[in-house]
Formats: C-alpha cells, sequence, structure tokens
C-alpha cells in the first residue's frame, strides 16, 4: 500500500461499519483463507468498475501501487465478509504517525 502505508509500518483498525470508496482497509484474500491484505476501497455494491457491475455484496480493492498491487484485478469483488476493518491510524515508526 505505499506510499500511504510502508514496510514496517503499525497501523490501528476499527471495525467498518459503512463502507465507502477512498477507505484504507484490511481485507481477506479471496482464494487464501486467513491471509489479510491492506487495500483501498474503490468501488462497493451497483458501481460500475470497467465492463463490470459489481453484486449486491461485491466490493472492488485496489492497492495504492497499482502496478505492483494483488487485488480485485486479479481476484475479483471481495465480499462484505472479508472486509475486516478499516485503518485508521499509523501509529509506529513515530516519525510516520498519523491519521488516515
Amino acid at each position: 500500500m505505499a506510499p500511504t502505508l510502508a514496510p514496517g509500518d503499525w497501523a490501528l483498525t476499527i471495525p467498518l461499519r459503512h463502507p465507502k470508496a477512498g477507505d484504507v482497509v484490511v481485507v481477506e484474500h479471496p482464494g487464501r483463507p486467513g491471509y489479510e491484505m491492506v487495500k483501498r476501497l474503490v468501488a462497493g455494491p451497483g458501481d460500475r468498475v470497467g465492463e463490470r457491475t459489481l453484486g449486491p455484496d461485491g466490493w472492488w480493492v485496489e492497492g495504492d501501487l497499482t502496478a505492483a498491487s494483488t487485488d480485485s484485478r486479479q481476484f475479483g469483488p471481495v465480499r462484505s465478509d472479508g472486509l475486516k476493518g478499516r485503518v485508521v491510524l499509523i501509529y509506529w515508526p513515530k516519525e510516520r504517525r498519523r491519521r488516515l
């Protein structure tokens, strides 16, 4: 998720109540149960992404560094139960501390 998050950053997440495009979220990879990644929500249920219209439980996620990101462009939409939380704060290292 560079440049938003860098390797070694520690972040605080909160439960995801009302997801919206632009949120930075922790998402479970749909093909690898238990494997969590940080991605940005790009589109939600009913939105169009390219030639595709997302279904009622479909969320499109992408990394900020699109050339090197494994995201919905490879594995498709993520279901709501795959969205684990919203990243709200980077708290470590101290010099990168900030709200998202």
